[in-house]
């Protein structure tokens, strides 16, 4: 007797398997970022950032522990502003792929096979008050790549997500680009280089306490809203 199987079950066990084996090389793979960072010393900035862009973009997709490399090497070469932009143009491919491939490979499946008890909680995802999508972007609260495949796998609008991912990831890059450009190489140097920055910036050692209070507020309030979904 032939065993039939449904062409989402399929889709999804692809998805699935291809996320693990993209985790799983990327932790394996280790590349060059002194070779790369003197590549694009050499080039004017104009091609020098559509180069950097597409290599996040290229290189982040398969080698996911990348990702801060990128960002740093970004930081050092073009300064807190011009970094921001990069990585910000950057994660917005990121996010179309990301949600894209989600929502065609795996959507279908979690739809058919989703247990009855979730059935509510998929609903109230699907209708996220805008706001919060947007503060999930903007705090540092769950990783871009995680957002942008878990939103796929919902019934969030690829318009809604999309304009938070505009609106709501400039915040969270700018804060991690600005820091990292003002604590440099001294990083490796000195374990304590990034406590000492923030302690000599006294603004920006407020504004950063505040925005992880910021973070943690909306990492209780997420939990509150999860366990009164499941009831």
């Amino acid at each position: 007797m032939a065993i039939k199987i449904n062409r989402n079950t399929v889709y999804f066990l692809f998805f699935i398997a291809s996320l693990f084996f993209l985790w799983y090389w990327g932790r394996l793979v280790h590349f060059d970022t002194g070779a790369i960072e003197a590549s694009l010393k050499k080039l004017p900035l104009f091609y020098a950032g559509i180069i950097f862009v597409a290599l996040y973009v290229i290189v982040t997709f398969f080698v996911w522990l990348s990702k801060d490399a990128f960002k740093f090497i970004a930081a050092v070469l073009f300064g807190a502003y011009m970094s921001t932009l990069f990585v910000y143009l950057a994660e917005i491919i990121n996010a179309v792929i990301l949600f894209g491939l989600s929502r065609h490979l795996g959507r279908g499946f979690v739809e058919k096979h989703l247990q009855a008890k979730y059935n509510n909680l998929d609903k109230k995802l699907g209708s996220i008050n805008f706001f919060w999508l947007f503060l999930f972007r903007a705090v540092p609260l769950f990783p871009f790549r995680f957002l942008d495949l878990a939103c796929g796998l919902t019934r969030i609008s690829f318009k809604r997500y999309f304009l938070a991912v505009i609106l709501g990831s400039p915040l969270r890059i700018f804060w991690v680009q600005y820091v990292l450009s003002g604590v440099g190489k001294s990083i490796f140097h000195n374990p304590y280089a990034l406590s000492e920055y923030l302690l000599q910036n006294k603004p920006l050692f407020i504004f950063s306490l505040a925005y992880l209070i910021l973070a943690i507020l909306v990492a209780f309030k997420v939990k509150r809203k999860e366990k009164s979904s499941c009831l």
